[in-house]
């Protein structure tokens, strides 16, 4: 078995797209879309909102593991407020 060295898995990196939408008055989220980086995040964010036509989409950054930060790069439409910019 190999032992990957602690610090490496502090450094992961995922760029996220994902969608929300009302259920019940409620924001909730949808299926989040692992992305190669920061632009394609964004852009895939933008068809979940405008193109799918979900109330709103959020791209953005999590790095580190197990625990993570959350950057937010850019948000459509309506969003909760933890991801509002």
């Amino acid at each position: 078995m190999v032992k990957i060295p602690e610090e490496a898995i502090s450094e992961l990196t995922h760029f996220i797209a994902m969608p929300f939408d009302f259920a019940g008055g409620d924001l909730v989220s949808g299926e989040q879309a692992k992305c190669a980086d920061p632009a394609a995040a964004i852009e895939r964010a933008r068809g979940m909102w405008k193109v799918f036509g979900h109330a709103g989409a959020a791209a953005f950054v999590r790095t580190g593991y197990p625990e993570s930060q959350v950057t937010v790069l850019r948000t459509f439409g309506a969003v909760p407020e933890d991801f509002e910019i």
